[in-house]
């Protein structure tokens, strides 16, 4: 059985997964999915110190803490840059990395500039403007593909506003995370902001799937979203010498 650390994105917390946790959990896998530091129930954190080095160290930290190995590390979302910059950093307890409508960095690149130009401005002025120049207010729900009012009603009261730093600051990757297998999970139900990371992820080689479901997919499709990532996790475990061999074609692609 796989063991799944599941990273949420901006404005959620580690809850907003549990409806794929729950399926994962039944069909026998191990689960975590921590909250990142000043968001949700952690938001008396929250500062504007709270940057992308900090969500790496939380996911960091639960990985040695509970000596992780052969994880599946999935991100939504912004925390594609907390998945980049954790398995930079723990490569060896990493079997394989999915970004799920998230971002795929190269080294130096921040969030912020992986966005479309046009998103890019509305976050920053309203950072600027509601967020007290550190802060992105929680964004229209039915603009992520959140359809269900009784989706919106669960979501929206748990929500809470999304430091910017971590939006500003750059991913620093060493060559050592592409000798991780990677996939990528694209929602196409929606305005499909992230369909530039799955051109990068099918250019550096990683196998693309598409869910037909809003950007939250962990809410939306849960069971989709569970049984995909059962599959991904399942490929990860074939032989080390397919595993070298796929590295090493994300390598060269990458």
């Amino acid at each position: 059985m796989a063991t799944f650390v599941l990273v949420h994105g901006a404005w959620h917390g580690g809850w907003c997964w549990d409806r794929v946790a729950e399926r994962l959990r039944l069909d026998g896998h191990e689960v975590h999915a921590p909250t990142l530091t000043g968001l949700s129930e952690r938001s008396h954190l929250l500062s504007p110190l709270v940057g992308l080095e900090t969500h790496v160290e939380d996911v960091v930290r639960l990985i040695d803490t509970l000596a992780l190995k052969e994880i599946v590390l999935v991100g939504h979302s912004y925390a594609g840059q907390v998945v980049s910059g954790v398995t930079d950093r723990r490569p060896d307890a990493v079997a394989t990395r999915v970004y799920l409508d998230a971002f795929v960095a190269r080294d130096g690149e921040a969030a912020r500039e992986l966005l479309p130009e046009t998103v890019a401005h509305h976050w920053a002025e309203s950072a600027a403007e509601r967020g007290f120049g550190w802060l992105v207010p929680v964004r229209d729900l039915t603009v992520l593909g959140v359809d269900d009012p009784a989706d919106r009603d669960w979501l929206l009261p748990r929500l809470t506003a999304h430091p910017w730093k971590t939006y500003t600051d750059a991913v620093h990757l060493g060559p050592d995370v592409d000798r991780v297998p990677a996939a990528f999970i694209e929602c196409v139900s929606w305005m499909r902001v992230f369909r530039g990371q799955a051109d990068r992820a099918r250019e550096r080689g990683w196998p693309v799937h598409e869910l037909e479901t809003g950007h939250e997919a962990m809410v939306t499709a849960p069971q989709a979203l569970a049984d995909l990532l059962i599959g991904i996790a399942a490929s990860s475990t074939s032989p080390s010498g397919e595993r070298d061999a796929a590295s090493a074609r994300a390598s060269k692609v990458g």
